[in-house]
């Protein structure tokens, strides 16, 4: 028995090593994966990308907004000189926050009466937005005591009235800030991904691996037809996860959906092609079903750690955020918060649209060629 078992382990072990493609997937994935948790996991919130709009414009107000830049976790994206672009701003997801005072903050101030600064937060990824408010009143909570310092060494005690700074927030799109309204949507797209490269990247390798490859060849079947076959199926699968996820998010945790439902429906479509894209191409160039399981994890992984589903974009590491714009998943879970929970239309989604609709061209593609050289 132990001679037995002798052999059968050389076996796996040079079948196992025989392969060029096998080795890197043995050997490089693991640092692969060690360089992404090092970099791009973390939870903290930093560089929150805010907007001022200042109609006081003085020296107090300035301040204040230099309180919150010299803190770290804030940085200025635009001071905003017209009434309604934060609004612009906020739907787009060009800032976070938005710092507004109104005229008279620093008058308020002086004459010891309650100044309001109001704090606009985006709340769909509720996290960050709860952890941006704590930010705030700490910054202003500090500004406020510096503030009733000086005045009491001024007056020293005497007809001493205690001006302070008020904060208001308001958190848009998720109001109570609740982390299933940002997590349940993003769902839709992690797992129509994981269901559509799993059964898509073994389509063609399985057919090779069990001898049927050349019988389908000699069948008047076309590459057009094939390639169809064995993509329409998955789709359908991919477009029925979606309906079922959207039923059970709406009516059972209640998540809002503010947007289109044809336009879901169009982005999901976009999606699809390029899962199956990616599907389809990791299916040519493995040579069995393994090596498929294998090198559709060693995608999926990444794309979800590099996507914002869990971990802010804007807190990696600039090189890293380069490699997240090759990402189908970033640009889709933009598009599906954006719908459910901002109910934004294709005026504001179309980049994010767009290049879905380039990538699923580009891989669906790629995969064709592919698949007619291996033919060959």
């Amino acid at each position: 028995m132990l001679e037995r078992i002798k052999h059968i382990l050389i076996k796996e072990f040079i079948q196992i090593f025989r392969d060029p493609k096998m080795k890197v997937m043995i050997f490089l994935t693991p640092v692969i994966q060690v360089l992404i948790f090092g970099y791009a996991v973390t939870t903290d919130v930093k560089h929150i990308a805010t907007a001022v709009y200042d109609l006081d414009n003085s020296v107090v107000s300035r301040e204040l907004v230099s309180r919150f830049v010299n803190s770290g976790y804030f940085y200025i994206v635009e001071y905003i000189e017209s009434e309604g672009r934060d609004q612009y701003l906020i739907d787009r997801g060009k800032v976070r926050a938005v710092l507004r005072m109104n005229k008279g903050f620093g008058e308020d101030l002086r004459a010891g009466r309650t100044s309001q600064l109001q704090v606009i937060v985006d709340g769909t990824d509720s996290n960050t937005a709860g952890i941006a408010l704590d930010y705030s009143a700490r910054i202003v909570g500090q500004f406020s005591q510096k503030i009733l310092i000086t005045r009491f060494t001024r007056l020293k005690g005497h007809a001493l009235k205690p001006g302070r700074v008020e904060m208001q927030t308001r958190a848009w799109f998720n109001e109570n800030l609740e982390s299933r309204n940002f997590y349940v949507p993003g769902t839709i797209a992690i797992i129509v991904m994981l269901i559509t490269l799993m059964l898509t990247s073994m389509a063609v390798v399985r057919e090779k691996e069990i001898g049927t490859m050349e019988q389908i060849m000699v069948t008047p079947i076309t590459q057009t037809e094939f390639i169809l076959g064995k993509t329409v199926p998955f789709a359908l699968i991919g477009i029925a996860d979606v309906v079922m996820i959207t039923l059970l998010g709406v009516f059972w945790f209640e998540i809002p959906i503010r947007g289109s439902l044809l336009l879901l429906f169009v982005a999901t479509i976009l999606y699809l092609m390029t899962t199956l894209g990616v599907g389809l191409l990791i299916s040519t160039i493995s040579h069995t079903q393994q090596e498929a399981m294998m090198s559709t994890f060693f995608f999926y992984f990444p794309a979800v750690l590099l996507s914002g589903f869990m971990f802010p974009i804007a807190n990696m590491p600039v090189f890293v955020q380069w490699f997240t714009y090759l990402n189908p998943l970033r640009y889709f879970l933009v598009i599906i918060r954006g719908i459910f929970l901002k109910g934004v239309g294709p005026d504001i989604l179309w980049p994010q649209m767009i290049a879905l609709a380039a990538m699923g061209l580009a891989t669906l593609w790629l995969a064709s060629k592919r698949f007619k050289k291996t033919i060959n």
